[in-house]
């Protein structure tokens, strides 16, 4: 019996190991699609009140990621979304997305959409 116990232990673990790789996986896959998203659109990104193309955007939020990302702070594409992509750490300021003659949007709901879309 207690080996029983043991094996369906070591099985437990095992799965949840997997399981979160997958979901590593698929975390890394999505953020990826973001960061291309945004490089390929003709979007153009405000940060603290300055507007910025689409590609150093993308420099700045990559650097931001990578910084939660060793410190242990990012486990899902929402606190991808949520953390890196949404407001500026300093001011607290909303980060801005607009696209061609639109109106700016926040850009954890441009994010955020686009994360949805993805997903379908």
């Amino acid at each position: 019996m207690r080996w029983r116990n043991i094996l369906f232990m070591v099985l437990i673990v095992l799965s949840s190991a997997s399981y979160a790789a997958d979901n590593r996986d698929t975390m890394e896959k999505e953020i990826r699609h973001l960061f291309d998203h945004l490089q390929n659109s003709s979007c153009e990104f405000n940060r603290n009140g300055k507007w910025y193309t689409a590609e150093e955007a993308v420099a700045h939020i990559h650097h931001k990621y990578q910084y939660l990302l060793k410190k242990g702070l990012i486990d899902s594409t929402e606190q991808f979304i949520d953390r890196a992509a949404s407001e500026s750490s300093l001011s607290g300021k909303p980060y801005m997305v607009r696209c061609g003659a639109s109106e700016p949007i926040k850009s954890s709901d441009w994010f955020h959409n686009e994360l949805r879309r993805f997903r379908e």
